[in-house]
């Protein structure tokens, strides 16, 4: 099956446009001398459309701030969704920040618990690397709104990333699931024209935009692939170790 020949993206019934998604890494901010925030403000800037705070290592406090922090400085069309912490969520919500959703993976809370702390009006995500995992999320009574899929590439960012898909068999599996797909693991620009005709509702991106010189620029580079995917006919090489 190739990558480049098949559906249209598919947005979320949420409304929530994933094309060009952010997701955080602290110590690569930190290393281009970047806070979390204005990384996020200066990749808004420079066209991503969703954020997602991912936080490994940091304490709930610390997580809790970080959310606060880029709630204040994104605009109102820019999803903001936590990763794995529903009580980080809950607590963000509770301050009066405007929070999208939260994101979890196949070891954390089940989704249907996690749809019932986070209620109906909340985007839930959840992440799935096979088509019994997509199946399944699209059953669940948690009403998953979205799924993401990967690794696309070898990552390093993430250590127990499964095996790299690639575009074929990201597209496979996207093209089975009943749910919007966002791809993740080591994206890089030229992956979104394929993407996008696979059928993704978007990227995930990670160093792609917090290890670069200039997140601004970066993000605008994947937003223009994203937005230039049907003039675009040519396949990507594929990096061989690339990072999210």
């Amino acid at each position: 099956m190739t990558a480049h020949m098949t559906a249209r993206p598919r947005p979320t019934d949420a409304g929530v446009d994933l094309s060009v998604y952010l997701v955080t890494d602290t110590a690569q901010c930190a290393a281009r001398g970047r806070t979390v925030t204005e990384t996020v403000a200066q990749a808004v800037a420079g066209g991503v459309t969703a954020v997602q705070i991912r936080e490994k290592h940091a304490s709930g406090r610390e997580f809790l701030r970080t959310v606060l922090d880029v709630a204040e400085v994104l605009p109102e069309h820019v999803a903001l969704i936590v990763n794995d912490r529903v009580d980080v969520f809950l607590a963000a919500r509770a301050n009066g920040a405007r929070v999208t959703g939260v994101h979890v993976g196949q070891s954390d809370l089940p989704a249907t618990a996690v749809r019932q702390l986070i209620g109906d009006d909340a985007v839930l995500g959840l992440s799935a690397a096979t088509a019994e995992e997509l199946n399944a999320a699209a059953v669940s009574d948690a009403r998953v709104d979205h799924v993401g899929i990967g690794a696309l590439h070898t990552t390093r960012t993430k250590d127990d990333a499964p095996e790299p898909l690639g575009l074929d068999g990201f597209a496979a599996l996207a093209g089975a699931s009943a749910l919007p797909a966002v791809a993740i693991g080591g994206v890089i620009p030229a992956d979104l024209p394929h993407l996008r005709a696979g059928g993704a509702a978007g990227a995930a991106i990670v160093s792609g935009i917090c290890a670069a010189d200039d997140p601004l620029v970066a993000a605008r580079t994947y937003a223009d692939h994203w937005a230039g995917s049907r003039d675009t006919h040519t396949r990507p090489r594929i990096r061989k170790d690339a990072s999210a």
